[in-house]
């Protein structure tokens, strides 16, 4: 989405024409290539709870299917619900302009995480902070009646570092840029569009609340706005805490290339940071120091080796060097990289990490340094829910796709030129819902795929971004604080407010769609990745941010001050001294 979460780098790969998508012609490609590959696939209880066949669905056909129609219902319900968000359009969008303004990273969205709370507040949900211990993780709950059923929504707000453009700039152009004569760069920005994503699901959540109170439907709307999801730590935690627990149904959205739904799964993730130790000395008097940046580099040299006999397609392993030194001249004493290894289920990217866990020892061994490692974040494989999707796409396809202006068409185009890509503007169509591609070939992952072993769950995308381009770049950004982001928002908010709104009014859907969760996990256990002892990182608030939501520091669920990482290492020996040459 997200980082981590884009619903166009999923098995319901987003179309952008009548063809086939890359994914399908991928697996065209290269099933029989990897036939191995999915027969272990099937033996893994968390990938085949993931498969139709899990639910006692046939195995769907592409060419065969048909989403069924008639599904998303016509109501006075649904009316109240589109037209309050017609008329509260512009607070929607500026919403999302003032969290893209902020643009404030993981786990430090003080003032993004206030805007979201306070625009459900005057909809009329109760709003409490520090959900998990996170301080600006919040949930807001409205209820209506009693024995309804309970809806949530799911809200994010974190920006990314480094992609800060412009809104509405056709070219790179960073907001802010930061000087610095040996390392220039640019600052955070909302280069995956949560400032989006936020915005519309907020909105959806209390165009629901309305419909209830109009129309005397019972239902309790529940609001989790979630902190960090670029780094999968918000969510992930607060489902082993419990924070998830007792809802009937979840809806979930995210900015994409194109605007589809589907059912097809994520892949699990482990992020993992190693800290390599050394002896810091003068880089001009090098021997016996000990470069902990030496052993990073050949860390991440020797991962590279892993790729061709210990990465199934569906794996996928990056790393970044997030501590390397300041200067050369000082041999740096600290080290630390960073890696997101992904694989089909937990199990898989357990056996993956094994391995490069044992790189890493490697490298400190060679680099006569030591060598520690800690898990900041764990998520599963996404479950899908086929009828779930069957339901959205035809709210999806009855509402309509996102109505982008001429303005957001051109921008799309220009941005297109200066990324190289075929100026074709911004996808204007909902795509086809079809089944899954039966053999998996792994992508993105999302810290939502917790919740969706917990509650039935749904996501999709909606246009924001120009076809071609991807999440997380500076483009992305432009739009989601222009023109195609605020179309994009107010097509998304509408698809989950009336989605929602069909689960109230005709509880047999909602039925279907729980009877289908039982059969995927029954007989299998969900237990959180994260490792024994865990304690997710925080930041400390501003002292104005605790008084303005009522919380105090630390939270009981950690430690802090966090314990400091020291390096204690000698420098290396170099065996006895040598006679002097006469």
């Amino acid at each position: 989405m997200c980082d981590l979460h884009d619903p166009s780098d999923h098995d319901h790969a987003v179309r952008t024409g009548d063809g086939l998508s890359r994914r399908r012609i991928m697996q065209m490609l290269g099933a029989a290539g990897i036939a191995t590959t999915a027969m272990a696939a099937t033996a893994d209880p968390a990938m085949a709870a993931a498969s139709d066949e899990a639910a006692g669905l046939a195995a769907a056909d592409a060419a065969a299917y048909t989403a069924p129609g008639g599904l998303a219902q016509d109501s006075d319900a649904k009316r109240t619900a589109l037209g309050w968000l017609d008329r509260n359009a512009s607070r929607i969008t500026g919403l999302n302009d003032e969290i893209w303004e902020h643009a404030e990273l993981s786990l430090r969205e003080w003032n993004s995480s206030l805007a979201e709370a306070e625009f459900l507040r005057k909809a009329g949900f109760d709003v409490r902070f520090g959900t998990a211990g996170f301080p600006t993780a919040f949930t807001a709950t409205y209820t209506r009646g009693k024995g309804g059923p309970v809806i949530g929504f799911s809200g994010e707000y974190d920006a990314l570092p480094g992609l800060s453009q412009n809104k509405g700039a056709g070219e790179h152009d960073p907001k802010e840029y930061v000087h610095d004569p040996f390392a220039p760069g640019y600052g955070p920005g909302h280069g995956c569009g949560h400032c989006a994503l936020g915005a519309a699901a907020a909105a959806a959540a209390a165009a629901v609340a309305e419909a209830s109170r109009r129309h005397k439907l019972d239902v309790t709307v529940k609001f989790f706005g979630s902190t960090a999801e670029e780094q999968l730590i918000g969510k992930t935690y607060a489902v082993s805490q419990g924070v998830y627990d007792g809802l009937d149904a979840f809806l979930d959205w995210h900015p994409s290339t194109g605007n589809a739904t589907g059912w097809g799964t994520s892949n699990a993730m482990t992020a993992v940071t190693f800290t390599f130790l050394g002896v810091a000395g003068h880089g001009g008097t090098p021997l016996g120091n000990k470069s902990a940046l030496d052993a990073a580099v050949m860390m991440a040299t020797m991962s590279e080796f892993l790729r061709e006999e210990s990465m199934a397609p569906s794996a996928r392993l990056h790393w970044v060097i997030n501590n390397g030194g300041d200067i050369p001249n000082v041999t740096p004493e600290i080290a630390e990289i960073s890696y997101y290894v992904r694989e089909g289920s937990v199990a898989r990217v357990t056996s993956l990490l094994d391995k490069v866990i044992a790189v890493s020892e490697a490298a400190a061994t060679a680099s006569r340094t030591s060598v520690r490692h800690r898990i900041t974040s764990a998520c599963w494989n996404q479950l899908p829910s086929k009828a779930f999707a069957e339901l959205m796409y035809d709210n999806m396809r009855q509402i309509g796709p996102p109505a982008h202006s001429a303005d957001a068409q051109r921008l799309a185009r220009e941005l297109q030129s200066s990324l190289g890509l075929p100026e074709s503007g911004l996808h204007d169509k909902v795509s086809p819902l079809t089944p899954p591609n039966p053999v998996f070939l792994g992508g993105g992952s999302t810290d939502v795929a917790d919740i969706s072993w917990q509650v039935p769950t749904v996501s999709m995308g909606a246009a924001l971004a120009p076809v071609g381009s991807k999440m997380h770049t500076w483009s992305t950004a432009s739009c989601a604080g222009s023109a195609p982001g605020h179309a994009a928002i107010r097509a998304a908010a509408s698809y989950l407010a009336a989605t929602a709104v069909d689960l109230l009014v005709k509880p047999e859907l909602l039925a279907g769609i729980k009877e289908e969760f039982r059969k995927r996990t029954e007989g299998l256990t969900w237990k959180t990745a994260l490792p024994e002892g865990y304690e997710p990182p925080m930041y400390e608030p501003p002292a104005w941010f605790l008084k303005k939501t009522g919380q105090s520091w630390p939270p009981e669920n950690i430690t802090w001050p966090p314990r400091r990482i020291i390096s204690k290492e000698k420098f290396s020996s170099l065996g006895p001294a040598l006679e002097p040459q006469v």
